[in-house]
């Protein structure tokens, strides 16, 4: 580790957090620091109600009855299988519920009912995540692209990078002072903002709390994840990897060229330090950094993970286990990169991969933050879900915006405490693996393809003028698209939160049914051959279809997450496998072509992430008031283009029938 401290600089850790104290305390400011007239400048707000005093009364997650998420499984697979498989399929599963499964739904009951303080999927699905051995990247960490600052001043890379931390530490303050305001869904918005409901729920005892707030129609959301958003790391074990949490480091870790540097940014009491010593921390890092060859080694965190476990022991061995520690530690990894994205596709480059060594790819958040002044979110997926990430993206977005710490025409602090570089003793056997790490990332790099598509005829205020839901009509142009490609229809998955449920995750949602099936057979195999009414009256089943789908996986009553439960219930005792798990439309089912998921916010540009197999494709999409957006990945160039020209072929046939034309002939 090689300590930078500018020789003329003598001040200390104490002397800063003084500093810090006495900046965020008074209200005038230093020069081009922004002042607030309130005095919560260490937090984005201060709920009234406590921001964990929901947990203990939250309801737990169901478990669906055996007979109902056979039925449901059934109705997923039938469009997917010819008579012939479906009757196989069919007499598997109608098996499995009267013999095996049965016992083993039982045990699982019973399990559950042993462990109220969590949730039946939340240990299977922790599991999963960290027993994968594929590398993270591109596999599982998605990310999300914010939108530009509003006023394009503040868009440089410093400014929008210190104001992001600021406001982050703001967050994170509130959330350890129990000041972030709950996660609560709103039938009637107006309650969100009732003196009167707040203080009537805040009198509640936490284990009755959740029962007030249902009387108004307001439904808490469990927090449990919120404890991994900072200072977490995943760390790379064989076999199975652990999720490491260090509430009380104050570091913050900064990545610029492959190149790693730490600073405190917390002093003993939570304060936060000083905006322009933030602003000059991060200029010296990019000066030094900028003048070096790159370090490249967190290539190693692009591996697959019993390799890196290999390598990360041997490192520690070789005396860098101190800075490891100090990664692992850091309250969040800001990753300053030293290039530009110009448009949508590289952006989306970025965010998802990047370089492969500015990234420390098991940090449970990184925070990046381009040249030109970009910013997105890449994160570690095992210890949580998107709805997590989305309140801290949208709480830091808003915060950074309207009450910004820095402004452009800011000085940096002329006397600044050190900050770490952390410097690692490599050997030939760690020197090599980089080597291989690189290779191997630049391979899998290099076949990634991403391409963004735009359709700007109609959005989410037509389809709801429409009375269909906007998501559903995006799901059935996705069934079309594939069918029109593929000549089928082929498996498809759109994630659900579950997150109403204490320690809830998430469920899945089967797009494809006998309802899309049917619309899609009408729209391209019989083609000309129906009324427009008829084919408008199909849309509008596969979207009443498709809404209680999604009420079904919300309230936990999806068939995924039961059948995987069970399956894992049978692994753990060591029994044996059912043939309901062996019949090959089980394994086809979950050979996931089309996954989907969907994140919206005025913070929020767009997001998106890996094909979850390699023949498939990654849609991360969002349907903005007048337009529809989505991001896809694919590792066939030829395959996503053709794609999107099927999308935007069937979202045109949707829009003809639903302004009642008939289709036209291409």
């Amino acid at each position: 580790m090689h300590r930078r401290r500018p020789q003329w600089l003598s001040s200390c850790s104490s002397s800063s957090a003084l500093r810090a104290r006495r900046y965020w305390r008074t209200v005038g400011q230093p020069e081009g620091i922004v002042s607030e007239q309130d005095t919560d400048h260490h937090f984005v707000h201060r709920s009234t109600i406590p921001t964990m005093h929901f947990q203990p009364s939250l309801p737990r997650l169901p478990i669906p009855k055996l007979e109902d998420t056979v039925k449901r499984y059934l109705a997923a697979q039938r469009p997917l299988l010819n008579d012939d498989q479906y009757r196989n399929t069919e007499k598997l599963a109608k098996e499995f519920a009267t013999r095996e499964g049965k016992f083993i739904h039982r045990d699982l009951l019973e399990h559950d009912r042993m462990n109220k303080h969590t949730s039946y999927i939340s240990a299977p699905w922790f599991d999963m995540y960290l027993s994968a051995r594929e590398p993270i990247v591109l596999n599982y960490n998605p990310f999300i692209a914010l939108n530009p600052d509003p006023k394009p001043e503040y868009n440089s890379q410093v400014v929008r990078a210190t104001n992001l931390v600021v406001s982050s530490l703001k967050f994170l303050n509130s959330l350890k002072n129990n000041y972030l305001r709950p996660d609560i869904y709103y039938v009637n918005r107006k309650w969100g903002q009732s003196k009167v409901f707040k203080h009537f729920i805040r009198i509640l005892p936490p284990t009755l709390s959740w029962y007030g707030a249902y009387l108004v129609n307001a439904y808490p959301l469990d927090m449990s994840q919120y404890k991994s958003l900072f200072n977490s790391t995943r760390i790379p074990n064989l076999n199975k990897d652990t999720l490491f949490t260090d509430e009380f480091a104050r570091h913050l870790l900064v990545m610029r060229n492959g190149h790693l540097y730490v600073f405190e940014v917390l002093d003993p009491f939570g304060n936060i330090l000083h905006p322009s010593e933030i602003q000059a921390h991060l200029i010296q890092i990019i000066h030094d950094a900028d003048r070096l060859p790159g370090l490249e080694l967190s290539y190693l965190t692009t591996e697959e993970r019993n390799a890196w476990a290999a390598i990360r022991q041997q490192l520690v061995q070789t005396g860098n286990e101190e800075n490891l520690k100090k990664i692992d530690s850091a309250v969040f990894c800001l990753c300053l990169d030293n290039t530009s994205p110009q448009n949508e596709i590289e952006l989306a480059h970025c965010f998802l991969h990047g370089n492969g060594f500015n990234r420390w790819f098991d940090k449970s958040i990184s925070l990046i933050v381009t040249d030109n002044g970009s910013a997105g979110v890449n994160f570690e997926h095992s210890w949580g879900d998107g709805v997590a990430v989305l309140r801290f993206i949208n709480e830091v977005y808003r915060d950074s915006t309207e009450h910004p710490a820095l402004v452009p025409e800011a000085s940096p602090a002329l006397f600044v405490t050190s900050y770490d570089k952390l410097e690692f003793t490599l050997g030939r056997t760690a020197t090599s693996a980089i080597s291989t790490a690189r290779l191997k990332f630049a391979e899998k790099r290099k076949k990634l393809c991403i391409r963004s598509f735009r359709f700007q005829k109609f959005g989410k205020q037509f389809a709801m003028n429409q009375n269909l839901s906007p998501d559903a009509v995006f799901q059935l142009a996705c069934q079309m698209a594939v069918y029109r490609q593929y000549g089928k229809l082929l498996p498809s998955y759109e994630a659900c939160s579950t997150a109403a449920f204490k320690h809830g995750r998430t469920e899945t949602i089967r797009p494809t049914s006998v309802y899309t099936k049917k619309c899609t057979t009408a729209f391209v195999d019989e083609r000309g051959k129906h009324k427009v009414e008829d084919m408008r009256n199909m849309i509008d089943e596969c979207s009443k279809y498709h809404k209680r789908l999604q009420l079904e996986a919300t309230l936990g009553q999806g068939f995924d997450r039961h059948l995987f439960a069970l399956r894992y219930l049978i692994q753990r005792r060591g029994g044996r496998i059912p043939d309901i798990y062996n019949d090959p439309a089980y394994k086809n089912i979950n050979h996931v072509i089309v996954s989907t998921s969907t994140l919206g916010s005025a913070a929020v540009n767009y997001g998106g992430f890996g094909p979850v197999v390699p023949d498939g494709f990654g849609v991360g999409y969002n349907v903005f008031d007048d337009w529809i957006g989505c991001i896809i990945t694919s590792y066939s160039e030829k395959g996503l283009e053709e794609l999107l020209k099927c999308l935007e072929y069937t979202l045109n046939d949707i829009f003809d029938v639903l302004e009642g034309k008939r289709l036209k002939w291409y």
